[in-house]
């Protein structure tokens, strides 16, 4: 692999995350797939309800489902939540929404840092630009979508079809019902199940606790246990100026749940890629994944340093690394798992036993018979393109601002070179000097913007090495420090002074300029455009193959493995249970111990396991011993943060924020052995609201269930 990763990511990628005991070395020629390992993420209308009764002795009514479903939450930026009181009180978790609370602190405040409480209901801040979504049916439109996808001559008019019968039906559903309805595709096009949500938009801030707390080890704990934080924020939905009467919430238990007891994660996983072929994960650990983490990486380092460097702007760069630390981790984490012999010997198990149940059905074979072959050429087709593609293409969170003059630049030499009158309407009847002053902006955060420059060629460096055309044109084969020194030096856009000069050309010799900004767009446009249109073809084959290989799947196992996580709510059992790592056990559960442990083993540092001031002084009335967090075995992916752990008494025991370093290869497959959902414990959550961030009437609500 070209990609060379930092040091950390390197140790990362070195911890092995094999599911069996240490002590039990694995034969690989032995290694066998199994169903249970497609996971437990099941859909509302396919809750495997005699499955719950076998396993924890518990049957779930219609009531019982219905309830918890229209208790749980979505936000717009992949995070869950809930309702939690008949009055509208959402609990998500810190993290989810903690970038609006720096917007939100009036000055002299830091909300981030300090946390906030509103002691009455006025004092509840309302967050502009949040919503909420509550799933309240689910319809199957399989056969209308399939059916007239069966219409199309070929696979660009399947698409084309099934695109304009899923906004078609959106359109209806919508309008009949007076909901926000989306269609949701399962087992990659097997099924079609159209969900209708009821949306809240006028969300308020009610409590949120110190980002300290909320964030305990910062990027070194995250997916990770033992784990030691409270990563929790309550807020309300209000609708017409009032706080919302929702009959359907969870209430709070007393003691939460206890080792082995079983519990259930109401939540939206991101998405996962379990029914993916062998052929396909091979890519992703080839090419995709390592160019994503090496980007991650990058942005990181940009945003860490600054962190770093910049002290007065902490809590402004502060979501930005623990954001990008969290992206960087996760793709370190699912590489990790592609590497590893015995995930990929179980999928390759998985696939040939599906494979075979295909091929030995006349009626299947003839259907599905040609999927895997076909992807797997159309695969090795996209090998071709992959490193040039990923090299050529600037993606925004690693842009620098030089990039962006350079765009509108080449746009205005290009606008400049037709007659007037076929120009865009902002380039005509204006002197081009002024039109390219105003490309300048007021102010540029110089080192910013070189940190993400150099961030840009090492990432490009990568892929491509410094003997590509393309590096030996922009950076001269120079590395790191050395291409960007050249690349600063030879731009006119290091500085207004330079720029002048650049305004001074004409349009011709702005396009065939030298300067590497310039250079590089011109010197990849054309072909990134065809890169992007084989790619796309390749893209719509294979999102028919795909549908295809999952209506494949639906026949040969039915609702007897739930689909890919799509963004959608879904219900996962589990228990509260440890489990081995790094030779040793994990507690089902940590204590408020290991949080003044953590401080104390550190040396009471602030960075990364540091204690708010009000954590400092233990309260006479907290117990240590009260658990803090627990890890069980419900099959989470991102996008669960912020889901509520119920029992079956429909009572929160839990809010899920993380899961652990092994938990990131149930992207492709679940191990239930020492896959981990990481979460906050209810009463030791219950127990800080009460004795060290004192918020009664929070705490009488949580309660009662009921807002005084």
């Amino acid at each position: 692999m070209k990609i060379k990763l930092s040091f950390v990511l390197f140790f990362i990628l070195s911890v092995s995350i094999k599911p069996q005991s240490i002590y039990e070395p694995v034969d690989l020629n032995k290694v066998e797939s199994s169903l249970e390992e497609m996971g437990k993420m099941w859909t509302f209308d396919a809750v495997p309800v005699d499955y719950f009764e076998s396993e924890y002795g518990f049957k779930p009514d219609g009531e019982w489902i219905e309830d918890v479903m229209k208790s749980a939450l979505q936000f717009g930026n992949g995070c869950s939540g809930a309702f939690v009181s008949e009055d509208g009180l959402i609990m998500t978790n810190h993290h989810c929404a903690r970038g609006y609370l720096t917007r939100l602190s009036p000055e002299g405040k830091d909300y981030l840092r300090d946390g906030y409480y509103a002691e009455t209901p006025k004092d509840e801040l309302k967050i502009d630009g949040l919503f909420v979504d509550q799933l309240t049916a689910v319809y199957n439109v399989t056969d209308e979508i399939i059916g007239a996808m069966n219409q199309g001559a070929n696979d660009s008019i399947k698409i084309e079809i099934k695109k304009n019968k899923i906004a078609e039906l959106e359109k209806k559903y919508s309008e009949e019902t007076g909901l926000l309805c989306k269609v949701v595709e399962l087992y990659h096009g097997g099924k079609y199940s159209l969900y209708a949500y009821k949306r809240y938009n006028d969300i308020r801030l009610v409590m949120s606790p110190d980002f300290q707390i909320a964030s305990t080890g910062w990027d070194w704990d995250n997916f990770t246990y033992p784990r030691y934080e409270l990563d929790f924020m309550f807020l309300r939905a209000y609708e017409k100026d009032k706080p919302v009467k929702s009959k359907n919430f969870f209430r709070f238990s007393k003691r939460g749940a206890g080792e082995n007891e079983p519990v259930f994660v109401i939540g939206r996983p991101g998405s996962t890629r379990r029914l993916l072929p062998v052929s396909r994960l091979t890519f992703l650990r080839d090419k995709v994944y390592p160019y994503y983490l090496s980007m991650f990486n990058e942005v990181y380092k940009v945003y860490y340093d600054l962190f770093r460097t910049r002290p007065e702007e902490q809590s402004s760069l502060l979501n930005a690394v623990m954001s990008w630390g969290n992206a960087r981790k996760s793709y370190a984490g699912r590489l990790l798992a592609l590497k590893d012999p015995l995930i990929m010997k179980k999928k390759e198990d998985f696939e040939r036993k599906f494979k075979s149940a295909v091929i030995n059905n006349a009626e299947l074979n003839n259907k599905y018979g040609h999927v895997w072959d076909a992807i797997e050429k159309l695969t090795n087709e996209q090998y071709k393109y992959a490193d040039e593609l990923a090299a050529f293409t600037i993606y925004p969170f690693i842009k620098s601002v030089y990039f962006e003059m350079a765009e509108k630049v080449i746009t205005y030499a290009e606008q400049m070179k037709l007659p007037e009158e076929e120009r865009l309407p902002e380039y005509r009847n204006e002197k081009p000097e002024d039109i390219l002053r105003k490309i300048y902006p007021q102010n540029i955060d110089t080192l910013l913007q070189r940190k993400l420059v150099k961030a840009h060629i090492n990432y490009v460096t990568g892929i491509l090495e410094n003997n590509h055309p393309l590096t030996l044109k922009i950076y001269k084969g120079k590395p790191g420090d050395e291409a960007l020194a050249h690349v600063m030096s030879s731009t006119y856009f290091r500085d207004r002074t330079s720029f002048e000069k650049l305004v001074s050309l004409s349009p011709d010799e702005i396009l065939s300029s030298d300067d590497p900004f310039i250079s590089f767009i011109i010197n990849t446009r054309d072909k990134l455009s065809a890169l992007r249109r084989k790619v796309n073809e390749i893209d719509t084959s294979l999102e028919v193959l795909l549908g295809q290989l999952g209506r494949a799947a639906y026949e040969v196992y039915g609702d007897r493995i739930p689909p890919d996580a799509t963004l959608t709510l879904r219900i996962t059992d589990g228990r509260i249970k440890g489990y081995e790592y790094n030779g040793t056990i994990a507690p089902p559960k940590t204590t408020f111990f290991g949080i003044y442990d953590r401080w104390n083993s550190f040396g009471r540092k602030d960075y990364p396991w540091g204690l708010h001031e009000r954590w400092r002084t233990i309260p006479d009335s907290l117990d240590l011993a009260i658990p803090v967090g627990f890890a069980s075995t419900n099959d989470i992916v991102g996008g669960n943060s912020g889901s509520s752990v119920i029992n079956i008494n429909r009572e929160v025991v839990g809010l899920v924020h993380d899961g652990n370093l092994e938990s990131l290869a149930g992207d492709f497959i679940f191990l239930e052995s020492n896959n981990r959902a990481v979460a906050t414990d209810s009463w030791g959550l219950m127990e800080s609201l009460k004795y060290v961030f004192k918020t009664r009437r929070l705490v009488k609500e949580l309660e009662t269930g009921t807002a005084e």
